[in-house]
């Protein structure tokens, strides 16, 4: 039996690790970029932190609708944690190298986090729909067993669905090229310097998206449908505000969430002149929720934003 030559390349110049280039068109001046971003992460680990610590202080917060808010607030840090410290090094320090395995698993993690955040946006609108359209039924269905169980069932069902990501990825042959023209290891921009036929990890990336955040966002507009339904048959126009009003922060992050997905999507996969735009967006999505989402609620929630305010109070006592 004779080897083919083109398999005995592949194997003398598979790449040990790859570059991170940071971000395209910009690298004599990206550092300038780590500001914003730096006080973007601290900000959403600040925020995120104050919502835990209120929630867990204040009694009037030990509600469901506010325990799915505190597992949000651990997956946005989870999120902005996988990819921040090493964006950081890139841009302060140059430590540019990633090993293929890290690089494999920080792309598992980023599609983990990502699909958990859009399986909470699920599991707090039906929280909603239930509290509003089913309000007499609420206390003997959204228990805190109900959280946990909604909580394991998304935890598990991306867990399994973001394996093939990278074990399709590391099956890929790197052989030429190990630069990657990204501050992070997505998919698509790993697979992308592969010297064999790729297109499965394509297809994959497709149905994945299609199959839980479709899925995902398919259900969220069902619920908020029934919502704004079942409150436009309410009698009285205080009632019906104070039902919206529970609804909008919810309604203000899922589109921001989802809409950003699109665009991330659409910019990958058409020509782009300017390649920094899907780059940069990829990043400041997965920074910028997190950040974002305590705010928005502390702001459009009236409970919360008091209790944020009690403990912020206390601190400074205890100052």
């Amino acid at each position: 039996m004779f080897q083919d030559p083109r398999d005995s390349n592949i194997s003398k110049f598979q790449v040990s690790e790859f570059i991170l280039m940071g971000f395209p068109g910009i690298h004599t001046w990206q550092h300038w970029i780590s500001l914003p971003l730096a006080l973007l992460y601290l900000l959403a680990l600040t925020a995120n932190i104050l919502i835990l610590i209120t929630i867990k202080q204040e009694a009037t917060l030990h509600q469901p609708m506010y325990s799915f808010l505190g597992i949000l607030a651990v997956v946005d840090m989870g999120l902005a944690t996988t990819i921040m410290p090493k964006i950081l090094a890139i841009l302060w320090f140059s430590a540019k190298a990633i090993s293929l395995p890290e690089c494999f698993a920080q792309m598992y993690v980023i599609h983990c986090f990502v699909g958990m955040e859009s399986g909470i946006f699920v599991c707090m609108a039906i929280d909603r729909y239930i509290a509003i359209c089913r309000p007499l039924r609420y206390p003997s269905i959204v228990t805190e067993s109900f959280v946990v169980k909604a909580t394991m069932l998304m935890a598990l069902r991306i867990s399994l669905a973001a394996i093939p990501v990278p074990v399709l990825a590391s099956q890929r042959h790197y052989c030429s090229q190990n630069k990657i023209e990204h501050c992070l290891c997505s998919n698509l921009g790993v697979t992308s310097l592969s010297c064999d036929d790729r297109t499965i990890n394509s297809i994959y990336q497709v149905l994945l998206a299609w199959a839980l955040m479709g899925s995902d966002l398919g259900l969220i507009f069902l619920s908020y449908a029934l919502i704004l339904h079942s409150v436009l048959k309410l009698n009285s126009a205080k009632a019906a505000s104070k039902a919206l009003s529970t609804c909008t922060s919810h309604l203000i992050l899922i589109l921001f969430f989802y809409t950003v997905i699109v665009v991330i999507s659409i910019t990958h996969s058409v020509t782009m002149t300017v390649p920094l735009i899907p780059v940069l967006l990829n990043v400041l999505h997965n920074v910028i929720p997190p950040a974002l989402n305590p705010m928005v609620y502390a702001l459009k929630n009236k409970e919360l934003r008091q209790g944020l305010y009690k403990v912020l109070k206390l601190d400074i006592k205890g100052n």
